[in-house]
């Protein structure tokens, strides 16, 4: 059986300036050279999704480097009221696809999924609970440049060209 811990990553700064952070499940892959496989997508840390296997760099604050991705994309969907009529929703769907429930708090839900199901199918989904039920917002966690936001990671062509 393998060994588990948590551990907390920066996530950013809070409306106060503080920093913010959100622990994580991971599955300790060596303990040596502090590298471990994350368990479930999060909900605020971008550049990670469940499966990812990461090095820690800094323990202490979450530093990470990116040593293996899963494949799986971490989606995000912030509602906040009534969250608990979107999960009831959105969950079904995203099972369907494929995708599981990781996380849920009182105003958001975490995702994972795997890309080969297609952006354009995901999206579509996405966006029809998002009209569907008001005031809701989602967002990929690791498929843009945490530092622009904006930047494609394009990290999925890499799985594309091992076929």
């Amino acid at each position: 059986m393998s060994e588990t811990t948590e551990v907390a990553f920066f996530a950013g700064l809070g409306a106060d300036e503080q920093p913010v952070f959100e622990s994580l499940q991971v599955e300790i892959v060596d303990p040596s050279a502090q590298t471990v496989r994350i368990l479930k997508s999060p909900l605020l840390i971008r550049d990670l999704a469940s499966g990812d296997v990461i090095e820690l760099k800094n323990p202490a604050t979450g530093d990470f480097e990116m040593q293996r991705r899963s494949g799986n994309l971490s989606v995000r969907v912030f509602r906040m009221e009534d969250l608990e009529e979107l999960a009831q929703y959105l969950v079904p769907v995203m099972e369907k696809l494929g995708g599981q429930l990781d996380l849920q708090t009182e105003r958001g839900l975490s995702f994972s999924i795997h890309f080969s199901i297609g952006f354009k199918q995901i999206e579509e989904q996405l966006n029809r609970a998002c009209t569907r039920f008001s005031e809701s917002v989602w967002y990929y966690g690791n498929v843009y440049d945490p530092k622009d936001g904006v930047t494609a990671l394009n990290w999925w062509l890499e799985f594309e060209n091992l076929e």
